[in-house]
């Protein structure tokens, strides 16, 4: 199958073009490079079609689209401290972006998954979230909920083509993913910046008091499951969760990476105004109903957190120090 990956050069993204790779498809990447790292696609050298260019180029999306099967659309603005610092720039390649590649595929007749976000809950107090679940979000002076409005607006633009246009699409949303080739900058990651921080022995930082929880979901199981998403007719027409519902506290992830870093760093609170200005929210648990994954997909995640963390914590030696 042909496949074009965008954002191929990310931290998913990239772990993604490897297994369609070892699938034996035929990829092509478009990234430009502003999360995306060069070394995560330097082993990928003639064996991928590279091209350096932004979604928000409408003309250049109608070129790489055409002639492939389907399309991995991951390229989208990400991480905390780019949409409070650049909201517009955020707003503006996540929606016009996505319009971009959705209406390619269309001139195409590829069929897309969409990457989406746990972070299209906001603060809903349900869980485990489930797909169907009600949306709760903030106020709209708050920059941090602008991501997640976005992100809500691609996936209803994704519907609405397909009811409208036929579009042949799938959602997957993404709960805090990890692993090899994830990177302090860009993203925002807590397991990139606690890992970075244990390795050097600097304190390692938690935002807020530490009670707070989350899931977080190994990039190699995230990455079957988005190759899932695009390739099996189930998927058609959902939105998928992937991640894995085991829950830790912030407090507790920061104390389980110092202890396998075997590090002697200290572990220092922060408070979020102090971190990221006045008037910032956070939700306080996000855990995923994983069970549509495993209904529709037959996935369900298979790396636990402590294999998970040894193993990015291996890769981050081999090639940060």
């Amino acid at each position: 199958m042909r496949i074009l990956v965008t954002g191929g050069a990310g931290f998913i993204g990239s772990n993604l073009v490897d297994l369609l790779l070892a699938e034996g498809h035929e990829v092509r990447i478009i990234d430009d490079f502003s999360t995306g790292r060069r070394a995560n696609v330097a082993h990928l050298a003639g064996r991928v079609e590279l091209v350096e260019g932004s979604i928000l180029d409408a003309d250049l999306m109608t070129d790489v689209v055409g002639g492939t099967d389907l399309v991995f659309h991951l390229a989208a603005a990400v991480g905390v401290r780019n949409i409070i610092e650049q909201p517009l720039r955020s707003i503006h390649t996540n929606v016009q972006g996505t319009e971009n590649v959705i209406t390619a595929c269309l001139a195409s007749d590829a069929r897309v998954v969409l990457a989406s976000t746990s972070e299209v809950y906001g603060k809903s107090p349900k869980l485990p979230m489930n797909e169907d679940d009600d949306r709760v979000t903030g106020p709209t002076h708050v920059a941090r909920w602008s991501y997640s409005t976005a992100k809500a607006l691609d996936e209803h633009l994704a519907f609405a083509y397909a009811a409208e246009r036929g579009l042949r699409m799938s959602i997957v949303r993404y709960f805090n993913t990890y692993g090899p080739r994830l990177h302090e900058n860009g993203y925002g990651s807590v397991v990139a910046s606690m890992v970075g921080q244990a390795l050097i022995g600097a304190p390692i930082t938690v935002h807020g008091d530490g009670s707070q929880t989350r899931c977080f979901g190994y990039v190699a199981d995230t990455a079957r499951g988005t190759m899932l998403s695009g390739m099996l007719d189930g998927a058609l027409d959902e939105a998928i969760n992937l991640g894995n519902p085991v829950e830790i506290t912030i407090g507790e992830l920061a104390e389980r990476i110092r202890v396998l870093c075997d590090s002697d760093s200290d572990i220092v609170y922060r408070s979020y105004d102090e971190v990221y200005g006045k008037g910032f929210e956070d939700t306080k648990r996000r855990v995923p109903d994983v069970s549509k994954a495993e209904r529709v997909l037959g996935w369900a995640p298979l790396v636990a957190l402590d294999d998970g963390l040894a193993r990015t914590i291996e890769w981050w030696r081999a090639n940060n120090l």
